[in-house]
């Protein structure tokens, strides 16, 4: 029987989570040089139609048919065999139709995280390529075997809204596109427009409690608590970075404020629907620390990972998988039926998540690199010197975001 007041409850959690893409363009756009503002912009937005596209077509047929193994099947193929009476089966509350619409949002926001790494460096063709191969040996598998019914669900792994599926696996590609890649020639002089960035986090933070709470998929006392994670998390992890940054840097910089509360963000993720709240505000001052000193390794060893994708997303995302498994409860979920290390369970559960996340982040790491390359072979990864001078807005889109810009 549906449920109308969670069908309501996860459209607007599914427009909520819309609403991050968008989000991330102004975060991502705010990051960046004058001139290049565009070509990160519509790097996010291009995802919002194509990965619909492949979505309907056999993105959600891959994730969600069959059972067991590392890939679904194509029964369900421009959605065969469904219609829009149909109820999702996971818990009988809501139109199948709105949990399919509600896990392309996911597919849609995941790659365009990664675009953030290789800022100023590539070219739009080789960037819808890898968009979809990206997308067909990377998020799909992924997504089936952690919520599909694939090996990792049936092995016991949990992931309440996406560390594993969306966070780890879009930073550490990240990552291996920064090597592919390269260095940008031309430096540019922070961000152009840290309010811009502040809209962006504004925007992705809002989108948040639409992505970990409407992950249980129905209204109750787990979504309620996914909810409040979402923002303590989020919250103490600002904080924190802030701190960090003003004893170290000597200056309280909003950037870091702000970055701060999206690795929180990132961090609370896979655990949202299955940790107290005290257990969500350890996180967060966890999440600050760890990410606070990632980016800056990553500076120290000169690693041109323009706008922290790795050391926010990736080490985010493993970050929050890694803590699951020490403070997962029963008493929160039942869909712990294994405690974590913290709360009372042995090592199995932890075990569990620290060896899926780590090798999951392996592989998204050199399927990338090796795909940036064959990528390469049928049309150029890289701009040339004289596009990246000139701006890739214009050299690339004919189109620039703002009048007069002679910088």
């Amino acid at each position: 029987m549906i449920d109308t007041g969670s069908t309501g409850f996860m459209l607007v959690a599914t427009s909520l989570v819309m609403l991050m893409t968008p989000g991330l363009a102004f975060f991502y756009g705010g990051l960046v040089g004058r001139k290049n503002v565009l070509t990160i912009m519509i790097q996010s937005f291009v995802s919002l139609g194509w990965t619909t596209v492949l979505w309907i077509s056999v993105g959600y047929s891959l994730s969600f048919s069959g059972a067991g193994g590392v890939i679904g099947n194509l029964h369900l193929a421009f959605l065969s065999g469904t219609s829009l009476h149909d109820v999702f089966t996971g818990n009988n509350t809501i139109p199948l139709y709105v949990f399919v619409a509600y896990q392309m949002m996911f597919a849609i926001i995941t790659p365009a995280l990664i675009t953030g790494a290789f800022a100023n460096r590539v070219r739009f063709p080789a960037y819808l390529a890898f968009l979809t191969f990206w997308l067909f040996f990377v998020y799909f598998p992924l997504t089936h075997m952690v919520w599909g019914g694939g090996i990792l669900q049936e092995w016991g792994v949990l992931d309440f809204a996406g560390g594993i599926v969306v966070h780890a696996s879009a930073g550490m590609a990240a990552l291996a596109s920064v090597f592919y890649v390269g260095k940008r020639k031309i430096k540019e002089h922070g961000p152009h427009s840290i309010p811009l960035v502040a809209l962006g986090t504004g925007l992705l933070w809002f989108g948040w409690y639409g992505f970990n709470a409407g992950s249980e998929l129905q209204v109750d006392a787990v979504t309620a608590n996914a909810f409040l994670n979402t923002d303590v998390a989020a919250s103490f992890a600002a904080i924190t970075w802030l701190i960090i940054a003003w004893f170290l840097e000597k200056k309280p910089k909003f950037l870091g404020l702000l970055t701060g509360a999206v690795a929180g963000l990132a961090t609370i993720t896979p655990a949202a629907g299955f940790v107290t709240v005290s257990s969500a505000a350890i996180i967060g001052v966890t999440a600050g620390i760890v990410t606070y000193f990632a980016v800056a390794l990553k500076n120290k060893l000169k690693w041109d990972d323009a706008l922290d994708v790795w050391g926010v997303h990736g080490v985010g995302g493993i970050l929050g998988v890694i803590l699951l498994g020490l403070f997962a409860t029963g008493a929160v979920n039942p869909m712990v039926t294994t405690n974590g290390l913290f709360t009372g369970g042995g090592w199995s559960f932890f075990f569990k998540e620290t060896v899926s996340v780590l090798t999951v982040g392996a592989y998204c790491f050199f399927f990338t690199y090796i795909m940036l390359k064959i990528i390469n072979i049928f049309t150029p990864v890289k701009v040339s010197e004289e596009e990246e001078i000139t701006g890739l807005d214009n050299s690339l889109f004919g189109e620039i975001a703002y009048e007069n810009d002679d910088e």
